[in-house]
């Protein structure tokens, strides 16, 4: 039996960054605010507290703060000539579970996009012209630009303590900074994280080469900092548990620290953990969802939540496949190029060059999730293409973040993986050695996507999202171009050896761990052709439904998605606010 609840003005199904950020918009106008959340309340438990919070096996390795495969997964397939199958123990990417959902366990890195990446179609065109875009790399504009972000990049920087050295203040390049950077109003308003070992060799390597090194924005606080909300973080303690972790000491921002806390003190917010929304009840011809459908996982039991609003703040897959199984939008079709639901669908391409020092104390373990050094002179079109043969690049720098015993553990080639070599292996290396990493785009392919797979359910009886997704020949000739870039600063570095360059080659492995970073399947623009919700995350066949998150990206860029994500988030909050006085298209 289906229980009807009392209809509420504005309901999120996540309860993640987004949720949290556009909330946090929305309290002082006084509208009734719920959000739903499959997961609890995380704070004072064994993730946040030592000894617990420092147990790699059970939350490095078994991933304790990550979606319930056994409940829900993905089926993947490289190819529609393939049958899919279920995704048993997904590495790949790790979508979050409880209050502040993959944010409770992300690293940090923090980047804004380049100016021209929410209009990538038209810089791509101008610069090489339309007949070098490939015909099944489906970038296309955003319908928004930076300039209207950047007051809400400012307002997510300042909120999250962001630590780092601007680049372009007002269009003024500055030393140290990173001068690809997109123009800011002001300085980020925290100084960068400590360099560590590993980033001075990394800088003095990169600047040898001519390269602008600089030290990667960091939502790790390097000191005892208090938002504009009075919410604070302490000084990072340089643990090496950031990833997949939890920060016991609060020095890492995240929306269960500087977000939740602030929000469930307010009389018109509620958030209700346990709660696996399983649909949306959508009225085609009026074109509004007029419910959400959950289930109470400490109960059993199943509701139906009337809404004013509603807003998918989930995590990429989950805003696609809700809107899949709601039957909200045309589902995107690869043979004919149709639909716009599931279209888009990225990932990140990774690679590295590790390097070994024979008289260099690297110490590993003292490190954060974004101490490290970076030069952005190959990432996204910072570069001229013409004659490359592929669009897009990455970001370079010295990937140093933990040093924790079980999978921290660099060896030379040839080092045999087990017996008395193996361990002296790692008594010589182990504080010897690091990768130069590359953090690499994914443009969308047309044949890249997300739908319903028509065999496996979940837990909860609905269709699992399929993913129908590979690496492509502009994935591979990027990767093998700019890890070639990072192999030449390695060599620079005058280490006792230099690995073998390892760009990204072959198919697409979800049991390798690359970044959470995951975008497309609801992309936003001004053609509803073409995109899901409009520039301002409104439906376009459900006036009262916004999407917000990765999700609604049109392509992924070198960067890590949290920035733009962010600004987007604020945006919405206000947006809200002006729909629920005025309904209508925005």
């Amino acid at each position: 039996m289906t229980h009807k609840l009392p209809k509420r003005a504005v309901v999120f199904v996540g309860g993640g960054l987004t949720a949290g950020l556009a909330a946090r918009q929305m309290m002082d106008s006084g509208i009734d605010v719920l959000v739903l959340e499959r997961g609890g309340d995380l704070a004072g438990s064994a993730a946040a507290t030592l000894p617990n919070q420092r147990d790699e096996l059970r939350w490095g390795v078994r991933n304790g703060l990550v979606q319930n495969w056994a409940n829900e997964t993905y089926t993947l397939r490289h190819a529609t000539s393939e049958s899919a199958l279920p995704v048993r123990r997904m590495e790949a990417f790790l979508p979050g579970e409880g209050m502040g959902g993959a944010a409770n366990h992300w690293n940090g890195q923090t980047w804004r996009w380049a100016e021209y990446d929410p209009a990538l179609r038209t810089r791509l065109e101008s610069r090489y012209g339309k007949a070098a875009i490939p015909r099944e790399m489906m970038v296309q504009d955003w319908g928004i630009s930076y300039a209207e972000m950047e007051p809400y990049h400012d307002l997510f920087e300042q909120l999250f303590g962001i630590a780092g050295q601007a680049g372009n203040v007002g269009g003024r390049l500055i030393d140290g900074g990173n001068p690809f950077e997109a123009p800011r109003q002001r300085d980020f308003p925290q100084p960068p994280l400590e360099i560590l070992e590993s980033g001075r060799i990394f800088k003095a390597a990169a600047q040898s080469l001519g390269y602008k090194p600089f030290p990667l924005p960091a939502a790790n606080s390097p000191r005892a900092y208090t938002n504009p909300d009075g919410a604070s973080l302490a000084p990072c303690q340089y643990c090496g548990h950031c990833e997949r972790f939890f920060c016991e000491a609060n020095a890492k921002a995240s929306p269960a620290v500087l977000l939740y806390p602030l929000l469930r003190k307010q009389r018109n917010f509620e958030i209700r953990l346990h709660s696996q929304v399983t649909g949306l009840v959508y009225d085609k011809h009026a074109r509004r969802v007029t419910a959400v459908q959950f289930i109470d996982l400490q109960t059993a039991q199943m509701y139906e939540q009337p809404a004013d609003v509603v807003v998918l703040s989930g995590f990429t897959m989950t805003n696609t496949k809700l809107l899949l199984t709601s039957g909200i939008g045309r589902p995107y079709d690869p043979k004919t190029g149709k639909g716009v639901v599931g279209k888009n669908f990225c990932y990140q391409v990774m690679s590295s060059v590790p390097v070994f020092f024979k008289d260099r104390f690297i110490n590993p373990f003292m490190a954060s999730g974004a101490s490290q050094m970076v030069v952005d002179e190959f990432n996204g079109d910072n570069f001229d293409h013409a004659g490359l043969g592929f669009f897009g690049g990455g970001y370079i720098y010295s990937n140093v973040t933990n040093g924790r015993p079980i999978n921290a553990r660099l060896h030379p080639a040839g080092t045999p993986r087990w017996g008395s070599a193996w361990k002296q292996a790692n008594a010589d290396w182990y504080a010897h050695a690091f990768n130069v990493a590359v953090h690499g785009s994914n443009y969308p392919h047309s044949r890249n996507y997300l739908d319903l797979d028509p065999t496996y359910r979940d837990a909860y009886g609905s269709p699992l999202l399929r993913m129908t997704f590979n690496f492509h020949e502009n994935d591979h000739r990027m990767s093998e171009y700019v890890t070639n870039k990072a192999a030449g600063i390695a060599r620079a570095m005058g280490a006792t050896t230099v690995g073998a360059a390892q760009p990204r080659r072959g198919d697409f492995d979800a049991r390798q761990y690359q970044t959470t970073h995951t975008t497309g399947g609801t992309v936003m623009g001004a053609d509803p052709s073409t995109s899901v919700v409009s520039p301002h995350l409104q439906h376009w066949d459900a006036q009262n439904l916004f999407v917000v998150g990765a999700s609604v990206y049109a392509h992924n860029a070198g960067y890590n998605p949290t920035g733009p994500l962010a600004a987007l988030a604020l945006r919405l909050g206000d947006d809200l606010v002006r729909y629920a006085r005025q309904p209508r298209m925005l």
